[in-house]
């Protein structure tokens, strides 16, 4: 294993003596860069390798030690190289004012050896500190990174394995879940430039929204299999029965939820879309009744998008609409059904969501819910 190479250290004086004494005195145990003026070092900074450490004379002609250690710090590249002053001035104003542009030390003149050899030695010890704790720093990160990625993974194939319940029982897709998915992401991205949200939703909670919709529909693992599957019609008490699945999967969502040690944002929108996607914007929704803003963002964004693909997709018991006729439909429902402000995302997206419909489209002869009427249909 080759021996580390010694620490570079930047020498700038305008005056040889004052460079030989210096070199002589730091050439043993050190790589030396020397220049004559602010000029010649920034060229040497910049061109070269960068140095551990930099000795700078204050008073040089044409640019002063002040004004180059100014210039390193305000440069991102050379900011973290560490600059001693070597000087005669002796007023405390000046040391204030080397300080003040950035310098770590200063050392008077005429120098003492023994100091500027400990001097020299503490700076290149803290720079060689403060680079292992970067070092660290960025491999802690990059294990945060990967740990959180592991989790999100697992999080992502634990919801789909979830969602992949209520499909194979309520012969719902895959497609389904992932097309819902989209859409909700779409609208939330819309929602953001609503004038109501500015400041007050972001892209993470968007993204959140989109990663808990798979699982608007997860209370229906507890509707018995003689309604959930029955391929026709279902009575009023039979439908009664149906909407029971937003509160079964609110409460089991937060029952999981008061197991954390800390609130989760996703299960609380997961929460929110399971319990309020049949919710309407005018109150004729369930299971609550909630009208207008009462309903959270994330139902009335669920909302829309399961309704949309209701119309949109083939069923047992009806044609798939085309995009004009759902448009159509939720155009109609705006300020009833549907929240007037995600119409109106809708609307801006529609061409995205056409596409997504079509290029997320169910497999052919894939069965569908039963018939369940208008209001007892696949958004049900």
């Amino acid at each position: 294993m080759d021996a580390p190479s010694p620490p570079r250290i930047l020498v700038v004086d305008d005056e040889p003596i004052n460079v030989k004494v210096l070199v002589d005195l730091l050439r043993p145990n050190y790589q030396l860069v020397v220049a004559r003026d602010g000029f010649q070092a920034l060229e040497r900074l910049q061109n070269g390798v960068l140095p551990d450490l930099a000795l700078v004379d204050v008073m040089m002609p044409g640019m002063t030690g002040l004004e180059l250690c100014r210039k390193m710090k305000t440069d991102v590249r050379l900011a973290e190289v560490p600059v001693i002053f070597v000087t005669a001035l002796g007023q405390p104003n000046h040391e204030t004012e080397g300080f003040e542009s950035g310098a770590v030390d200063y050392i008077a003149k005429p120098i003492s050896p023994s100091i500027v050899q400990a001097r020299v030695r503490t700076q290149l010890a803290l720079r060689r500190a403060s680079r292992e704790l970067a070092e660290r720093n960025r491999s802690l990160e990059e294990m945060v990174d990967q740990r959180t990625c592991e989790l999100a993974l697992t999080q992502e194939m634990t919801i789909q394995a979830l969602a992949s319940l209520v499909e194979a029982r309520d012969n719902e897709t895959g497609a389904h879940v992932v097309r819902t998915k989209t859409y909700v992401r779409i609208l939330g991205e819309e929602m953001l430039r609503d004038p109501r949200y500015v400041g007050v939703l972001s892209m993470r909670d968007v993204e959140l929204m989109a990663k808990a919709a798979p699982l608007h529909d997860i209370g229906k693992v507890g509707i018995p299999d003689a309604i959930l599957q029955k391929p026709s019609k279902l009575t009023e008490g039979e439908f009664e029965v149906m909407k029971r699945h937003t509160l079964i999967g609110c409460h089991a969502l937060d029952a999981a939820a008061r197991q954390g040690a800390h609130s989760s944002d996703f299960l609380r929108y997961a929460i929110e879309i399971s319990a309020g996607h049949h919710e309407k914007w005018d109150g004729s929704g369930y299971p609550y009744a909630l009208s207008g803003e009462l309903i959270p963002l994330s139902a009335r964004l669920m909302a829309l998008a399961d309704v949309y693909d209701a119309l949109t997709c083939k069923r047992v018991y009806k044609r798939a609409m085309t995009h004009e006729e759902a448009v159509g439909i939720i155009v109609e429902g705006r300020g009833k059904h549907f929240d007037p402000g995600v119409v109106d995302a809708f609307l801006r997206r529609d061409g995205d969501f056409a596409e997504i419909a079509v290029n997320l489209r169910e497999p052919e002869n894939q069965p569908g819910a039963a018939d369940r009427g208008p209001e007892q249909g696949a958004a049900a």
